[in-house]
């Protein structure tokens, strides 16, 4: 695998706090970065790798990755709303074995169908979400119907109370992850949406996981002044499966660390489109997103994303047509926020979940108090920013 500078802007010297390992200090570094300015520091960005050329010593160096195009046919790549494998650019990263990124491999117009899936289809019951714990089911059945209004609106609606799509943070299908105890269990479990199962085992397939089963997903929805604090996925039963992560929206920094905190995390910008694969070693390794970047022209959608989606589609494709009202809400929500997806599979082949007291399973899955985001303007404020797994 040939090697190949990544792009980068420079990084100043941060002095550490008391007490404060690498990670935190990168994190903090980031968190307070202004937009547009040198501040962003050394960031990598896989998008224009492809075309950067050696930027001399202390560049962060990227390795281009194999994937495996002869496991996903065009046609199944297709349905899934991506081009033909053999078009996609996916890259690797040096002391990160396992880790692959790949910049946007989905066809013109095609994300459409995922960004109105997370706000429209998944975000409904019987899935789970942030708001459960305050609100009934009645109130949080359809949290599109009671926003769409208020979000074509959205200019004339500027003071008053954000929507409830504007509210919500996490959404879990599948295996609905217990923020509590941080683990899955076999009696909380909702059907898996066929449509993203489908992109997942194509995108795991192309990444050399043949046999891939997508059984739980996280969907975070970031607002400009969102974080997610630094973790490890370690919940999961099997950790030789990879955890993939699907960015929509505007732009993001990911910070990648180590197995250990104190080891000095490597930054990267996430774009909408971007996919990241995080499999064997990197598996289990600290990660957090400090930033989301604002559009440096405002408030509008990132360039991908003005393609409309075509109007006909192959017969088999599990992407539906998004009609032109629903587009507008979810371009009023991306103008200022970023949606992402991770999927997971959770048991290997013929494993069971182990036998739990029965206390464990009674406890609450939506505590408030472990909410995977954290908003700068929140009104309930954690005494940490986010417990690490």
């Amino acid at each position: 695998m040939g090697k190949m500078a990544a792009a980068v802007c420079s990084v100043g010297m941060l002095a550490a706090e008391p007490g404060e390992d690498a990670f935190r200090k990168l994190f903090r570094f980031y968190r307070q970065s202004r937009p547009g300015t040198a501040d962003l520091g050394e960031v990598i960005d896989f998008s224009a790798a492809h075309a950067a050329r050696d930027t001399g010593p202390g560049a962060h160096k990227v390795v281009r990755s194999q994937l495996s195009v002869s496991s996903v046919s065009d046609h199944d790549a297709h349905r899934a709303g991506l081009q033909p494998v053999s078009k996609w650019r996916a890259y690797g990263l040096e002391g990160y074995p396992g880790f692959i990124f790949i910049p946007n491999p989905f066809l013109p117009g095609y994300q459409w169908h995922w960004v109105k899936q997370c706000l429209k289809l998944y975000s409904q019951k019987p899935n789970v979400c942030n708001l459960d714990k305050h609100m009934t089911k009645e109130e949080t059945q359809d949290l599109w119907e009671q926003s769409k209004e208020f979000l074509r609106n959205k200019e004339v609606n500027k003071r008053k109370p954000r929507s409830l799509l504007e509210k919500l943070r996490w959404v879990t299908l599948g295996y609905h992850y217990n923020w509590d105890s941080k683990k899955y269990s076999a009696d909380h479990y909702t059907p898996f949406p066929s449509d993203l199962a489908f992109l997942s085992e194509q995108v795991a397939a192309a990444c050399g996981f043949q046999g891939f089963r997508a059984e739980a997903g996280i969907l975070n929805y970031y607002r400009l002044d969102s974080t997610l604090g630094i973790h490890v996925d370690r919940s999961e039963l099997d950790h030789s499966k990879p955890l993939l992560s699907f960015s929509f929206g505007q732009s993001a920094i990911f910070l990648l660390g180590g197995l250990k905190r104190d080891e000095a995390p490597t930054a990267m910008f996430m774009h909408s489109g971007d996919i990241m694969v995080m499999s064997g070693f990197s598996r289990l390794l600290n990660h957090a997103v400090p930033k989301v970047l604002p559009s440096p022209k405002g408030e509008s959608l990132p360039c991908c994303l003005e393609t409309p989606l075509p109007a006909v589609l192959p017969r088999d494709s599990v992407v539906e047509p998004c009609s032109v009202e629903d587009w507008q809400v979810c371009t009023s929500y991306l103008k200022t926020a970023r949606v992402n997806m991770t999927v997971r599979q959770v048991l290997a082949t013929d494993q069971d979940f182990p036998l739990e007291p029965v206390e464990e399973n009674k406890r609450d899955i939506t505590t408030e108090g472990v909410c995977h985001l954290d908003d700068e303007n929140s009104q309930v404020k954690r005494a940490r920013l986010n417990p690490d797994s």
